[in-house]
């Protein structure tokens, strides 16, 4: 059970890779906010069931996460409070870092997504968000929802939700404890996440 358990995580884990940088496509709607999605999953399903290997799938990952989501605003939230002693280049840096970290640590894991396929089910309104719904069919494994998370101040994508839970605070966590690691020295954190292969 705990092999299946830390297997999904990782799967679920690895889809926010695909939320890391800017669109730019602008909700302002809940129909516009599903449309946005709907382009996303596209994209993921095409990808992995596409015979390619492992570094073009990591390349094309790469490639989608420049189309999609709010990579500045994402940083900033996974960044947590040291973003707002961190310079605007700094920040500006580690967007980007954070996007390539992700893109390398998590589009490997997408393998195992093969033979399956991602669906929209429904988008809502709550508050100044918007909140579409989709649901992971893969082989083998029970189906499962994911929230996509749409900022209706600029039709991005800020986080998404595996059965509940924020993908965005789990990253915050471990980028917070690899921040500690290096007694708060966000460039060193930058350099280390480019390196990280």
């Amino acid at each position: 059970m705990s092999n299946f358990v830390n297997r999904r995580s990782i799967l679920l884990t690895g889809l926010v890779g695909l939320l890391l940088t800017s669109s730019p496509v602008f909700a302002f709607s809940t129909s516009k906010a599903q449309k946005l999605i709907e382009g996303v999953v596209g994209d993921i399903n095409s990808i992995i069931n596409s015979g390619k290997s492992e570094a073009s799938m990591l390349q094309d990952f790469e490639g989608i996460f420049s189309k999609y989501a709010d990579g500045a605003r994402i940083g900033q939230l996974v960044l947590g409070p040291a973003s707002r002693a961190a310079t605007a280049a700094q920040r500006k840096n580690f967007a980007d870092a954070f996007q390539t970290y992700i893109a390398r640590k998590y589009g490997r894991r997408f393998r195992e997504f093969i033979g399956g396929r991602i669906e929209v089910t429904g988008a809502k309104a709550i508050k100044s968000f918007y909140e579409v719904t989709t649901v992971a069919l893969l082989s083998g494994e029970a189906p499962f929802e994911i929230q996509f998370v749409v900022a209706d101040k600029n039709g991005r994508f800020i986080d998404m939700k595996i059965e509940g839970i924020s993908l965005i605070k789990a990253e915050r966590l471990e980028i917070g404890s690899m921040l500690d690691k290096r007694r708060g020295n966000i460039d060193q954190l930058i350099a280390d996440l480019i390196g990280i292969g």
